[in-house]
């Protein structure tokens, strides 16, 4: 019988998440940027968690306009700190900041952030075979690569487990289960 992967609880938006969004491949240089960021306020949290507080992140940090965010000096910093919206935590909302400005000096450089980031799994979706959600590991040899690539150009908050997160949501890597409706074996076109 199939089922949805084990993380998923019983939240209308965390399931259509789960079926709509993690591990559908992303290509857009924002879009990553932003869903990098995102992960990284999950430290020490659940995605559930940040799910929920994602249109208060979007409206806190100008709908992840990198242009923008480098903008935020620290009275910025001391405003968010009051956003009962976000994660109110100093080093990971001057993490956004600092990943913004990484972004754009990327981007100054002539890099391609999305396919600079693809690179770590040669281009394309990894397909995982997992039959249990024991089996997921929660970190990988490319994460932790990524992981240090990001951080020797700026990042902050990007380990290894982080990035492997980043990886699965982004569809860089698709660990649904083998008993998941969204595993391509079940063919989901």
């Amino acid at each position: 019988m199939l089922a949805r992967c084990g993380w998923v609880n019983n939240d209308p938006g965390y399931q259509a998440y789960h079926d709509r969004e993690w591990g559908v491949p992303e290509y857009d240089g924002r879009a990553l940027f932003e869903k990098l960021c995102l992960d990284g306020q999950q430290a020490g949290l659940s995605w559930f968690t940040i799910l929920c507080k994602i249109p208060a992140y979007r409206a806190a940090f100008a709908d992840f306009n990198p242009e923008i965010i480098v903008t935020f000096d620290e009275q910025d910093v001391e405003r968010l700190m009051q956003n009962k919206g976000i994660v109110r935590n100093r080093l990971k909302i001057r993490s956004i900041i600092a990943n913004a400005r990484a972004y754009l000096l990327m981007q100054e450089q002539g890099i391609d952030f999305s396919c600079w980031l693809w690179d770590f799994v040669g281009g394309e979706p990894v397909i995982n075979w997992w039959p249990t959600l024991s089996e997921v590991p929660t970190s990988t040899s490319e994460s932790e690569a990524m992981a240090r690539a990001l951080k020797k150009r700026g990042f902050s908050f990007v380990g290894g487990t982080i990035c492997y997160a980043f990886m699965q949501a982004t569809g860089m890597v698709n660990d649904h289960l083998l008993s998941c409706p969204r595993h391509p074996i079940h063919d989901n076109s």
